[in-house]
């Protein structure tokens, strides 16, 4: 197996953007692309949250690949979107390829009125463009002050476990709760070892991976990342079933295409999309008494962080602590973003060659 060769690069140029400038500056571009205000301020609150949170890879740098994709008509720009209500706590929210994060968050609207009317509420999203970070939906949900459950599709670039050939994708679930005093307990993660940017970022600096993250052609795992065909499930058989129940839940169960049907984010960006994404969402108070539950929810924050830390580590956060220190500390003090990335959204460029006719690699 060949390792790849380790060299010295220069660092990207990052600079510090205030929360409402990056904002406006993405929203502006999106605009500038043909989407309109509406939509665009709604895309644009949920990639500066992206990144304020230090999901830098569902944040600016997504903004580039959006543009392309409204000016090149692969987003319905007047999308005729409606919530068809198909019991007392289920319904599905037709986004008929509107832009992912403006028609996923009008249905997450309607799951939250009708978990606090029914108490739970399982609403689908159908017929969408990529909808970003799933932590940005569910933590609106715990404001509201009840349990979220969000999961959605992605392109195919992922092998079943014990498989060579690409089936699923990296097929997140993200999850929150209230909690008493501080920011709801949020997290957010891939079914996959690592995110696909990870790849990326080794071949830019010429660096090995770890064996565990990918295979080749074959199969194999592979250190060298100039020779990843496909990600892995994260835990072998488990990440690969979490995997298998995305798909069903927020595609199959739709009515859309699943597995490696799923349309690819690059390869016709002319066209619409088709993504399915799924939420559940609980009112706590149903089942028990709610400042009990949001005490309890701050216990378990409070005994966790009391943990004795293992060695190499300074104290024991609760999932998706970082990403929350990380918003309160971007909030405040600046958002770190590329400077080619901030040159961009300065310009008034919308490129038309960069990401159509690609795999779901980018290649």
């Amino acid at each position: 197996m060949k390792e790849a060769e380790t060299i010295s690069v220069m660092p990207a140029e990052i600079v510090k953007v205030m929360p409402a400038e990056l904002q406006q500056l993405i929203q502006t571009k999106l605009e500038h692309a043909g989407l309109h205000t509406e939509q665009a301020n709604e895309a644009a609150k949920h990639l500066v949250f992206a990144d304020s949170c230090g999901i830098h890879s569902h944040g600016a740098v997504r903004v580039d690949y959006y543009a392309e994709q409204i000016a090149k008509g692969g987003v319905t720009l007047d999308p005729e979107v409606r919530f068809e209500k198909t019991g007392a706590s289920t319904g599905i929210f037709h986004a008929d390829n509107g832009m992912g994060q403006y028609v996923a968050n009008l249905g997450l609207q309607e799951a939250i009125q009708m978990a606090k009317e029914s108490g739970i509420a399982v609403v689908g999203v159908s017929q969408m463009s990529h909808s970003g970070a799933l932590s940005y939906y569910v933590k609106q949900a715990a404001e509201q002050d009840l349990i979220g459950i969000a999961m959605c599709q992605s392109d195919p670039m992922v092998v079943p476990f014990g498989g060579a050939d690409i089936y699923y994708g990296t097929n997140p679930i993200a999850f929150a709760a209230p909690r008493k005093e501080g920011a709801p307990v949020v997290f957010d993660m891939a079914t996959t070892v690592q995110a696909w940017g990870k790849i990326l970022d080794a071949r830019s600096k010429n660096q090995a991976i770890p064996n565990t993250w990918a295979v080749d052609e074959n199969g194999n795992a592979t250190t060298d990342p100039h020779d990843v065909h496909a990600l892995l499930p994260i835990a072998g058989p488990k990440g690969y079933g979490l995997m298998m129940m995305v798909d069903i839940l927020s595609g199959i169960l739709l009515g859309l295409p699943f597995g490696k049907h799923v349309s690819s984010m690059y390869d016709k960006i002319t066209e619409g999309r088709n993504l399915g994404q799924l939420y559940i969402l609980i009112d706590p108070k149903r089942f028990t008494d709610l400042d009990l539950f949001k005490e309890r929810i701050e216990t378990t924050v409070a005994e966790l962080h009391q943990v004795k830390p293992a060695n190499g580590f300074k104290q024991v956060f609760y999932p998706g602590e970082i990403n929350q220190l990380n918003y309160e500390k971007y909030q405040a003090e600046g958002i770190p973003v590329e400077k080619n990335i901030y040159e961009y959204l300065n310009s008034e460029t919308i490129h038309f060659d960069q990401y159509g006719g690609k795999g779901a690699f980018a290649e």
